[in-house]
């Protein structure tokens, strides 16, 4: 499979040639300077300045559009009812915001072209309904995260790879105000006090931001765009996420009802995972999920959605993870799935999975299957219980089968790269074995990763389950491969 990137061997007389050639060459004079030595380090790319290659002409045409926009969006404000705004149709509101914006672009003797009224009228229209200068993005489906730093940069996130956008606010008070009026849509608040906000947008996307004075150079946004098509486990495998072999695995352990933590560092694609894997639950169980921000797009009928809550300004009211969970408990779910486990919640959802709600799911942040184990451990003890170390291991290994690691690697692509089985405990410590993993090869010239998923050999400690719930694995599935 891979025998492109293999070096050609030399032909027989190739080497020969070459000893003769250097047997011919002349000896080096005794003051003639050495050669100079092929340096073993990796020729790096010349660093590119972080700004968009504009020129200048362009750029001061920019800033003066900024300016006559400015002018007109104050002039909307002055005459728009925005009171109304919510029962005009679109069609209408565009009307009304193309008359006023040629009304005052003649007042202010402003000269456009076509194409610069259209984009102007198409930004004023985002101003009023939308957010500005980021409705663009949000509606490129080739963007997978908007980062904001400060109102001059903006970038995105296309294909795994950070690129720079031409995209700016006009100044800090602009993107306040955009910020402002997301936050606000959902009932939280940003400021001096309170300088730091985590909500979500009306389609679903994770926002995050950030204002002075802790934010140094401007207020810091990120935005995880939500997908509107839900990927289920064959889009993953087309796209290379996993194989069909992991993928027949999963399903069976989905099915028969295994605990299962997807593991994984931040971007690497836990939450996707977890949506795909849910598809596998079947229709007439009761689902009930509990997030801190809703993401979870579950496809079965029965499904129950909770979302963590901050408190209010006089720092009462919330309601935390733990909260929901605790509360799920008394509502008869079938399985449970928590978003992400960061705290104390750890506990309850352990114990959830130890008393009958067997087939749970959450994710955690961790490098490696052993590392969720040590993470796990380590939020036992973060919520304040006090417990030998060898029964928290026992309550992690008896609640816990099956840790997925997905992971984000060097080239932007995500991948599942281990699958690994909780199987007991020997002495103090948890056993654990690895069936399925993604073995890298190397890379390419243009620094894609070249390998392949493979199973170790071992054979799955649950086959016996598998069984007895109707999937009868065949043991191929777990015989290593070559990739080939």
């Amino acid at each position: 499979m891979f025998s492109k990137y293999k070096k050609t061997p030399a032909k027989n007389g190739a080497p020969v040639a070459a000893m003769a050639a250097k047997a011919k060459a002349p000896a080096p004079a005794a003051n003639a300077p050495e050669p100079e030595r092929k340096s073993l380090m990796r020729q790096m790319p010349a660093k590119k300045v972080a700004e968009p290659t504009a020129v200048d002409k362009e750029r001061k045409r920019k800033e003066k559009l900024g300016e006559i926009k400015l002018e007109v969006h104050k002039a909307l404000l002055d005459n728009l009812n925005l009171a109304a705004l919510d029962k005009a149709s679109e069609q209408d509101l565009r009307n009304e915001i193309n008359a006023i914006a040629a009304e005052t672009l003649e007042d202010i003797g402003a000269a456009l072209t076509r194409e610069e009224r259209q984009t102007l009228n198409q930004d004023l229209y985002h101003e009023v309904t939308g957010l500005g200068p980021l409705e663009a993005l949000l509606k490129d489906d080739t963007v997978n995260d908007i980062l904001v730093n400060g109102p001059q940069q903006i970038f995105v996130e296309r294909d795994g790879r950070l690129e720079l956008t031409d995209i700016t606010f006009k100044d800090e008070r602009h993107l306040l105000r955009i910020i402002d009026k997301i936050v606000s849509a959902v009932g939280r608040r940003v400021d001096e006090s309170n300088p730091y906000v985590d909500a979500r947008l009306a389609d679903g996307s994770r926002f995050n931001a950030m204002v002075g004075p802790i934010a140094v150079d401007g207020s810091l946004v990120s935005i995880r765009k939500f997908k509107k098509e839900k990927l289920g486990i064959n889009d993953l495998v087309k796209f290379g996420a996993f194989s069909e072999e992991m993928a027949a695995y999963l399903q069976a352990a989905v099915s028969t009802r295994l605990n299962v933590i997807v593991s994984g560092g931040t971007g690497s694609g836990k939450t996707t995972t977890l949506n795909a894997l849910s598809s596998f639950i079947d229709d007439a169980e009761r689902i009930l999920t509990i997030e801190d921000t809703a993401e979870l797009q579950l496809q079965q009928t029965h499904v129950g959605r909770m979302e963590s809550r901050p408190p209010n300004v006089e720092g009462k009211g919330a309601v935390t993870q733990r909260d929901c969970l605790r509360n799920a408990l008394r509502m008869r779910p079938d399985r449970i799935i928590v978003g992400e486990t960061r705290g104390e919640e750890v506990i309850d959802m352990l114990q959830a999975m130890n008393t009958g709600h067997d087939g749970s799911m959450t994710t955690i942040h961790a490098n490696s299957a052993r590392d969720g184990v040590s993470r796990l451990e380590n939020m036992i003890a973060m919520a304040g219980i006090e417990m030998p170390i060898k029964a928290v291991r026992s309550q992690i290994s008896s609640a816990v089968n099956l840790i997925v690691q997905a992971s984000r690697l060097q080239d932007g692509s995500r991948r599942m790269v281990s699958i690994t089985e909780i199987t007991g405990m020997e002495g103090d410590v948890i056993s654990m074995q690895e069936v399925f993993r993604f073995q890298r090869v190397g890379l390419t010239p243009d620094n894609k990763i070249i390998g392949h998923f493979t199973a170790t050999g071992v054979r799955s400690h649950f086959s016996e389950r598998f069984r007895l719930w109707g999937y009868d694995l065949p043991a191929e599935i777990f015989e290593p491969t070559n990739g080939a």
